[in-house]
């Protein structure tokens, strides 16, 4: 079979749309996961057991069910048991934002517990209460180091959204998979797409580098 890629010129605006329905599902799931992560981590490391329990229960569930399951429960199942309804952006963005969190806050627990004790001690000794502590002192520090890590998970999100094309929201891949079931052509839109996801898992890893470099630029001096 020739192979003919003009068959995608006039579906590049329908790439350009889901694009940004690509990238906006990613940036909101790894920010609501940064900010969902932060309380996950101190309760890790808060030395209550309840709550030590339960952020490693929460960490569990996300480890241990397959993402797909995670999407098809929120936007199917979900709504069958409590009186809410969510869009599929909605339940997709909360999946990944829920999902996120659970590793996230592995990295950051790690962190936290690497800053040297004696900064806390110092702090304590200033008469530093714990909240502002860690609001400018630590979680600083942690992010800082985690910063890797939180690139990483970037990544990871931005491929794991093809996964709410399974629910209806048109995202790359879906418009992959209408350019096909329309043409009957795969390897073209589905090459396409490859591409795309290849350029920007790359343009982030370059973003992710200057960043890394930017927010350590104080150890150097």
């Amino acid at each position: 079979m020739q192979l003919d890629f003009s068959i995608l010129v006039k579906y590049l605006p329908d790439f350009g749309a889901a694009l940004m329905v690509t990238l906006q599902v990613t940036v909101c799931s790894l920010l609501l996961g940064l900010l969902f992560s932060i309380p996950l981590s101190l309760f890790k490391i808060s030395g209550v057991k309840p709550l030590e329990w339960f952020a490693a229960f929460y960490t569990s569930i996300f480890r241990g069910v397959p993402l797909m399951v995670q999407v098809f429960m929120m936007y199917f199942g979900v709504p069958l048991v409590l009186p809410v309804k969510f869009t599929a952006f909605t339940a997709g963005t909360l999946v990944f934002s829920m999902n996120s969190a659970a590793y996230i806050s592995e990295s950051m627990r790690g962190g936290i517990r690497a800053i040297d004790k004696g900064q806390y001690e110092a702090a304590m000794a200033l008469g530093v209460k714990y909240v502002p502590m860690m609001k400018d002192i630590i979680l600083p520090q942690a992010i800082k180091s985690v910063m890797p890590s939180l690139v990483n998970e970037f990544i990871s999100l931005l491929k794991n959204t093809t996964l709410i094309a399974s629910i209806g929201l048109v995202d790359i891949l879906r418009v992959g998979q209408l350019i096909q079931s329309r043409t009957y052509r795969a390897f073209e839109p589905f090459f396409a797409i490859a591409v795309f996801y290849y350029i920007l898992v790359m343009g982030l890893s370059f973003l992710g580098k200057l960043l890394e470099r930017w927010v350590n630029k104080s150890d150097r001096r």
